[in-house]
Order: structure tokens, then sequence, then C-alpha cells
């Protein structure tokens, strides 16, 4: 166990099984920030204090959330505040958190000075909470539900017609299993490798902070000189990726060498290349493969770092507190982080937990005989060719050794996206499926298109 990783056991009941248990359910009393745990700021070295007391009215907070120390001070003090509070992409469009706010009714709205924010919505005054801020002249009509803690877009974009409702216990809870899992202690230092808005990056800082270790704020990205240059100033021990992160890193022949610190890697945020896997597995003590949703807190598996030879491709195991089974095909998950459920309105707030700790999560999978996750896919990922239904995660996979692909379902065919050579993808796709090559295309792009979360844009391609 993680030292300040505790995971206190209050079990829970629910509808996952008539009155189903989980062990180790944080109590909505519990300190996100243990003891000992650090804040430091990349650009300047400045070890930053962690706790900033801010007045904040009584509602949902909206905090725009950059990789900056104020961004995590002004988090951080929403939630010693009590407040529920959505994280927000600094870079969203203005006329998309206008309607964000008009839609949810929020109590404050933090870091309006990060990217354009447009114009003060009417009904708000200025102020300054640790940064320029509004506040709502007038109380909100809804309540937020007390055991609503942090909202989230499912994609990590803001401009999501819905949010994740997550409660403080399952935010805590998730915290310190993800602790537990990784070993986390006081010596381990992290990088924001992540938008904080983005569900996983969230979730390494609030692991790292459960587990009194320290957080190194510094913006850029993996690609970025001055990031590395942070990571060995300050003895970064860790480095957490999505797939697109290690593909380029790859790319760009990057190896854990150069950065004698760093001791363990972290892959979520979708299906990374078994050859990448075993690439940098053998480069450092720990990688770590896992699998999870913003609608569970958002990590839910993890494939223990000396499994990763004799389980490769799978994502492991349920994190304590969780379970798994298999349904038609579909993964559901039990645990104490499930979200409480959406919300599209302010009066959606008000409602308390709808899931009973009960994830359907829309992938596909199966369970081996010894309890490890092989995923399959999505439930809605597929495309028609020809009547056909086709696994568009199948197809990808069946292009992977290509670089970075990806498969859209378009007008009676599949559509292919490769950053590589095209000239292989139609033929070896019309072969493999024993369907006529006119039901695909492939097209080259410099750039796969992403989201803030560095997921693939889907909808981009299709549109």
């Amino acid at each position: 166990m993680a030292s300040g990783a505790r995971l206190p056991a209050d079990p829970i009941s629910g509808p996952a099984g008539e009155g189903a248990e989980f062990e180790g359910v944080a109590p909505a009393s519990a300190s996100l920030v243990a003891a000992g745990a650090r804040l430091i700021d990349g650009a300047t070295g400045e070890d930053v204090p962690l706790k900033v007391d801010l007045d904040l009215p009584e509602g949902l907070v909206f905090a725009r959330t950059g990789l900056d120390v104020a961004s995590v001070r002004r988090y951080l003090a929403a939630w010693d505040a009590r407040r529920p509070v959505a994280v927000l992409d600094p870079a969203l469009a203005p006329e998309t958190l206008a309607d964000l706010v008009r839609r949810f009714e929020p109590a404050a709205v933090l870091g309006v000075d990060l990217g354009e924010a447009g114009d003060r919505p009417a009904g708000y005054t200025d102020a300054d909470l640790h940064g320029p801020a509004w506040v709502r002249a007038t109380a909100p009509e809804h309540a937020p539900h007390p055991d609503l803690a942090v909202l989230l877009a499912t994609s990590g974009s803001t401009g999501d017609p819905k949010l994740v409702r997550l409660s403080r216990a399952g935010v805590l809870h998730n915290a310190a299993a993800i602790a537990d899992v990784l070993g986390l202690d006081r010596h381990e230092v992290a990088p924001t490798s992540l938008p904080l808005f983005y569900s996983f990056g969230l979730s390494v800082l609030h692991s790292h902070l459960t587990a009194g270790a320290t957080v190194l704020v510094v913006d850029g990205g993996v690609l970025a000189r001055p990031f590395w240059d942070a990571v060995d100033r300050h003895g970064a021990t860790s480095l957490a990726g999505v797939p697109y992160s290690y593909e380029m890193l790859a790319k760009i022949r990057w190896t854990p060498a150069k950065h004698p610190t760093l001791r363990s890697l972290t892959q979520a945020g979708g299906r990374l290349r078994d050859e990448l896997i075993e690439r940098f597995a053998g480069q450092v003590e720990r990688f770590h493969v896992m699998w999870g949703q913003t609608e569970a807190g958002p990590r839910m598996t993890t494939l223990p770092a000396d499994r990763v030879a004799d389980k490769l491709g799978s994502v492991g195991l349920p994190l304590p507190g969780g379970s798994l089974s298999i349904v038609d095909g579909e993964v559901v998950y039990a645990g104490p982080n499930v979200m409480m459920g959406y919300a599209t309105t302010a009066a959606d707030l008000a409602r308390g937990d709808e899931l009973g700790g009960v994830l359907h999560t829309g992938d596909l999978g199966e369970l081996d005989a010894d309890g490890y996750l092989w995923l399959k896919g999505r439930t809605k990922r597929f495309g028609k060719v020809f009547g056909v239904r086709l696994n568009l995660d199948d197809i990808e996979g069946m292009l992977a050794d290509l670089g970075p692909v990806a498969a859209v379902s378009g007008p009676d065919k599949v559509l292919v996206y490769v950053e590589g050579p095209t000239e292989d993808v139609v033929p070896r796709l019309a072969a493999r499926l024993k369907l006529h090559r006119t039901g695909f295309e492939a097209h080259r792009v410099e750039r796969l298109p992403l989201l803030p979360n560095g997921k693939v844009d889907y909808r981009g391609l299709a549109g």
C-alpha cells in the first residue's frame, strides 16, 4: 500500500447485485491531499503552497483549468470548500462556454483570464478569486447534491452536451486505489503530461497528492524540449501518456534512458500497439497499462508490470474495490468510483446517485481464466459494407503496423485514415475480410485530428 493512499473500509450498497458491497470506500470527509504532498512550478522551480483560501459562493464552480499552478490551486481550493467543480478546457470557444454557463448556472467561473473567455455573462460580476473570475449576482435556482464533487466531459472537451457527475467519495476512492496499485509514495514526482480537464490527467494529480507525492506542473507536452528540461531538473520519476503520446515518442526515437530518474510509464486512454508496449516496457522498471472511462472517475483496471509479457494485450485486473463481469459481450464494471450519472442542465446537479455503482461501459470484452480483461472493441464502433457489420476497432488493429490509423463509417463503406503509406490498406482489408475493395477507402493524413485528451477525433474525420 502506498504511503498516504489508505483505502478506508466503509462499504456502500447498490443494485450491483442486490445489496452489493464495495470494500474501501473513502469517507466524504477524507482529504485529497496527504501530508507531505508537494506542488512544483516547472517554469520557475518554485515549491508552491498547495493551499489557497478562496471565498467561493455556494453552488457549482466552473474552473477553466490550464497546466499552471494557479489553476491547480483554484481547483484544490474549490475541493477544500466542498464546492462541486466542473473542470473546463480553457481553449473552449467563448460561445460554448457561454452556453455551458446558461445551462448549468455556475455560482462562479474561475480562470477567465486563460485564453478567450468571451464577454462576461449577464447576471455576473467581476471578482478576484486567485485570478480574474465571474461571480453570479444571485443564488442559483438549483442547489447541487451534497455528494457531488467533480464534473467532467466524457471526451475531455467540455463542449459536450453532457457532463459526468462524480461523487466526492468516488474520486477519493479511485485516487487511493490508483496510488495503491502503482505503488505511489512520497518519493514519486509526476509531471503534468496530460491536460487536467481530461479525466486521466486529473487522476494523475489526484493519485499523487493522495499518496503524499510531488506533482510537477509543466506545460507544453511530451514533444516539447522545455517539458523534458523540467523533468530532468526536478527528477520526475514517472510519465503518463495516451497511445498517441507513445506513438509520437517512438517516432522521434525517444528513450527513457535519456532521463535517468524516470522509473515508470503509465498508459491509458485507448489501445497501444503491442510492439510499443513491449518496447517501452523493456526500457523502464515498470510499465503500467490501465483502462478506464470518465464515467468511472476514471480508472478501472491495471495490468501489473510483471505480467506485461505473459498478458500482452490485456488491460489487466480491476482496481481494489472494483469488479468486472461480461453481460452479452459488454464489459460491466462495478465499484464505488462509478459516476452518479450525467448532467445536461443545472437541475441535474441536484440528482443523487442513479447508477448504484454499476457501469455498462459500452466496451466489448472477455475475461480469461485468471480474471484479466481483454477488450475487443466498442459496442457502437461499427460500420457496414455490403450489408456486413464490421468492427472498426478490429480494422484499426489489422492495420496497426502502419502507424497511427483511424477507421470511421462512411456511406456503405469504411474510410481509413493513416499517417503512413496507404497503398496496402485497401487490398489488405479486402483480402482479410473477403469483401470487395470498393467497400474501403484509404486516405493519407499528415496528422490524425485529436481531441484535447489525445484521442482520435472520429467525429472530425467522419464530418
